[in-house]
């Protein structure tokens, strides 16, 4: 199937906006670092049985390098996006993850030595342009408005210093994918962030008496922790198949889903405004996929 990392990629942006919609109704300040730790750990059995399904491969040293490089940023991202999720509208915070792909330009020629076509550029740029047209309401105060409207909400800073970190974790993820496979990087990468984010944890609640809470908080975690489970598998496949800008270009179609989400569920307002951002994103969506 000659575009199967299309569909993939696809794939993973409805059940990350899913899980992300679903995460939003029940996060709340005392439980969000708990509900990021158990969405990476209901993805472990779907990431663990396509490894074991999938002969074991040879690592190397370029393998351990992006692995380690990727991770602590990885956490420092999770810890950032979920509270992102839990204090803005998902409308406002979520489509700013689409400046990723563009960052992903520089950081895929970077690392992986992957370049985009002039089209493929446009339609990346296109989706930036999308974000910064989510505050069109705020070019009255100025060329600068939507700029000054997302200083003004944490939740986008935080979206926004997430997109540059995952447009590194992204690249660094493909070069280990690259060493490995898809599914062994996919499972140990998701195993190694359970751990670490256990102390990490303890060091933001001041102590180890979360433990208590995870049993009463893994209900509420599982429908998003399964949803999130399918994201993960499909954005390590279609990761492999693609360039890297293309790829995370197309899941942040997400970014559409989400604001729906946002206005239906949640009753997030300004949502024909913020559309016309997502119009420009699926604009730039299009030409990656006809051109790119």
């Amino acid at each position: 199937m000659p575009h199967l990392w299309i569909v993939l990629s696809l794939m993973s942006a409805f059940s990350l906006a899913t899980s992300d919609a679903l995460t939003k109704r029940v996060i709340t300040p005392s439980n969000e670092y708990i509900i990021a730790w158990f969405r990476v750990v209901y993805a472990l059995p779907g990431l663990a049985l396509a490894a074991a399904l999938t002969p074991a491969p040879a690592l190397d040293g370029t393998f351990f390098l992006a692995f380690c490089s990727a991770l602590p940023l990885e956490i420092v991202a999770i810890l950032l996006y979920y509270k992102a999720l839990r204090i803005s509208p998902l409308s406002l915070s979520l489509p700013f993850l689409s400046l990723t792909p563009v960052f992903l330009i520089l950081f895929s020629w970077i690392i992986m030595g992957q370049a985009v076509s002039l089209l493929g550029a446009a339609g990346i740029a296109l989706i930036a342009l999308g974000g910064y047209g989510l505050n069109l309401s705020s070019l009255r105060a100025g060329p600068l408005g939507p700029l000054k409207a997302v200083a003004r909400e944490r939740g986008s800073l935080y979206m926004l210093v997430v997109a540059l970190i995952y447009s590194a974790t992204s690249a660094l993820g493909k070069l280990a994918i690259a060493h490995s496979s898809p599914a062994f990087f996919g499972a140990t990468y998701y195993l190694a962030l359970a751990v670490c984010l256990l102390p990490v944890i303890a060091l933001r609640r001041g102590g180890w008496r979360f433990l208590a809470e995870l049993r009463g908080t893994a209900r509420v975690a599982l429908l998003p922790g399964v949803f999130d489970a399918v994201h993960s598998v499909s954005h390590f496949y279609a990761v492999s198949m693609a360039n890297v800008a293309y790829m995370v270009a197309i899941k942040r179609s997400s970014l559409l889903i989400g604001s729906a989400y946002g206005y239906f569920l949640f009753g997030e307002r300004n949502f024909r405004e913020r559309l016309i951002g997502s119009l420009l994103m699926f604009t730039g969506f299009v030409i990656i996929v006809v051109y790119g």
